[in-house]
């Protein structure tokens, strides 16, 4: 525990810093998986949120990733959804001895060499709004701890999201939230952008558009939309992204 004390540090530092200032809810949920693959050695992770009527994927850690989580929603079964639908942590220590929970998503797992997934619910006393997934190669792959450390990073993002929430007024919060999922969409539009112009694959093309954004102080969404419509020259930020570009 001792190795990670300053990364765990910062990245609650991170995370609270929401309460307190203006953020991009989407790099948020990114920067919480992020986070949780990088401190709990986890192999992959993915959020879903709610927008009140259903759930919808906000974040992952890979393009496999994301597709895992809508291949979730499609099954209407999975950890994440229990957590979200319980308010209770999943734990599959060993998901060859447990697939049959979820017949059909169990099986996908699996064949996509997960061993062990751990969901947990992004949940404020009885409030829930998603659940944070975290898959593992081998079983047994995170300890009781490793699973409350990513259980508190979720719980600080969650009062994040509600803060801003609470702060607007209550008629815009739907709109808010739907905003920020058709942000996503617009986002998915410029990774293909990116991924074709660059002969890039998409989890290439993500991250391209994600350091850009960050290093040109831009939301993802802003640059996003500019991509799609054609407004930004592509060229720029893919010689900006290049290996031979980097320090």
């Amino acid at each position: 525990m001792d190795a990670r004390e300053g990364p765990l540090t910062r990245a609650f530092v991170h995370l609270i810093d929401t309460l307190v200032a203006d953020y991009d809810s989407i790099d948020l949920c990114q920067q919480l998986v992020d986070d949780c693959v990088e401190l709990l050695h986890a192999s992959a992770a993915g959020l879903l949120l709610s927008d009140n009527t259903s759930l919808r994927v906000l974040a992952a850690t890979s393009e496999q990733t994301r597709l895992m989580e809508l291949f979730q929603l499609q099954a209407d079964a999975g950890p994440c959804l229990d957590a979200y639908r319980t308010g209770a942590r999943i734990v599959v220590d060993d998901l060859t001895e447990q697939a049959a929970r979820w017949p059909v998503f169990g099986d996908r797992m699996l064949r996509e060499g997960f061993r062990a997934v751990y969901a947990v619910p992004l949940r404020l006393r009885e409030q829930r709004i998603g659940a944070l997934n975290l898959f593992c190669g081998q079983p047994g792959a995170l300890s009781p701890a490793d699973v409350s450390v990513g259980q508190a990073l979720a719980d600080v993002a969650t009062i994040g999201i509600l803060h801003q929430r609470v702060i607007a007024r209550q008629e815009i919060v739907s709109e808010q939230l739907q905003t920020a999922l058709n942000s996503r969409i617009i986002i998915e539009q410029a990774k293909g952008v990116l991924a074709e112009r660059g002969g890039l694959d998409m989890g290439q093309a993500f991250t391209m558009l994600r350091a850009y954004a960050r290093n040109t102080n831009t939301r993802l969404a802003v640059l996003a939309r500019a991509i799609v419509e054609g407004t930004f020259d592509t060229t720029a930020l893919l010689r900006a992204s290049s290996p031979g570009a980097q320090r």
